[in-house]
């Protein structure tokens, strides 16, 4: 229980978040175990490929320490607004059917370092899910920060029916070893693993196009087939991707056609219409023995992972 809260307030806390999470149709958690592998550009470039869809979809940012997606959406100038005195507020929206929820709408300057302990940041991200007014959204994308800590455990304990998980990674073998933790978490947790991402899988030269393998390739599919988890596909990594994400722009509306912008689509494409997301906290869907490698993310079979769809 929050310090200082009573258990009458922690009963009505429970409340609001179910009554704001009954009304979201997926909720996902992205997750990495380690910083620096572009988990937020996921993040951020698949809610735009979501919307992009006509999908309706809100971006939560739980990483307390570096929000940003608010400045990867174009909205950090956003601000919350209330009808209730503060007791609900409503996600600013970066584009028609995109919201976000994030503590940078809350921080006076944005150079001020957020200093707090687990139990505070469990109370913040509670706050999150109680207080913020989605309305009815197809998608929640939980932007989570690097390893398996307070925020992913808040977030899995909060949201019961989460969805899944969608794990980051890029293709190096260090990356690799703290994903693996991270499917491994997911199991623990019994979330589902919708599959995983291998970010920044070859450089895209900006001069001839040559694909450079910088941080090595196919790490991320392999540790896939060896764990028997989905693997969702691979984006390589362009100059122009990380502008357009500092200017706070669309990348899939300014190159739509580039190779990163179509390995994200097709990723997007992947989670909204194929078995990859189960809305069960079934742990078969996690990716068991009893699965073929990369299975769930083409199945056709009538397992019980897929009932309820």
């Amino acid at each position: 229980m929050a310090e200082g809260m009573d258990f009458a307030q922690r009963i009505a806390e429970d409340k609001a978040i179910r009554e704001h999470m009954d009304k979201i149709g997926r909720k996902i958690l992205i997750m990495s175990g380690k910083g620096g592998v572009g988990k937020t550009t996921v993040t951020v470039n698949l809610a735009n490929a979501l919307v992009d869809s006509g999908c309706t979809v809100g971006v939560l940012d739980t990483d307390l320490h570096g929000p940003n997606v608010a400045k990867m959406l174009g909205c950090e100038a956003g601000i919350l607004t209330t009808e209730d005195g503060g007791n609900t507020f409503f996600p600013v929206e970066a584009r028609p059917g995109l919201k976000v929820m994030s503590l940078a709408f809350a921080i006076p300057d944005p150079d001020s370092p957020i200093v707090w302990r687990g139990p505070m940041k469990t109370a913040a991200i509670r706050q999150f899910l109680a207080q913020a007014d989605w309305g009815e959204l197809d998608y929640l994308l939980i932007d989570s920060p690097p390893g398996t800590g307070d925020e992913q455990l808040s977030v899995c304990q909060t949201i019961p029916e989460l969805t899944g998980t969608v794990i980051v990674t890029t293709p190096q073998q260090v990356a690799i070893l703290d994903a693996r933790r991270s499917v491994n978490f997911s199991r623990k947790m019994g979330v589902a693993i919708l599959g995983v991402v291998e970010n920044m899988s070859g450089l895209i030269c900006p001069h001839c196009a040559t694909e450079i393998p910088i941080f090595g390739m196919g790490g991320g599919k392999q540790m896939c087939e060896q764990m028997n988890v989905p693997f969702l596909g691979r984006i390589p990594l362009e100059v122009p991707l990380m502008e357009a994400e500092d200017a706070g722009k669309s990348y899939l509306s300014l190159q739509p056609a580039s190779p990163s912008s179509s390995a994200i689509k097709a990723i997007a494409q992947l989670i909204n219409s194929g078995t990859a997301v189960s809305s069960h906290r079934d742990t078969d869907f996690a990716g068991t023995s009893s699965c073929a490698p990369s299975s769930c993310a083409t199945c056709s079979s009538n397992c019980s992972s897929k009932k309820g769809e």
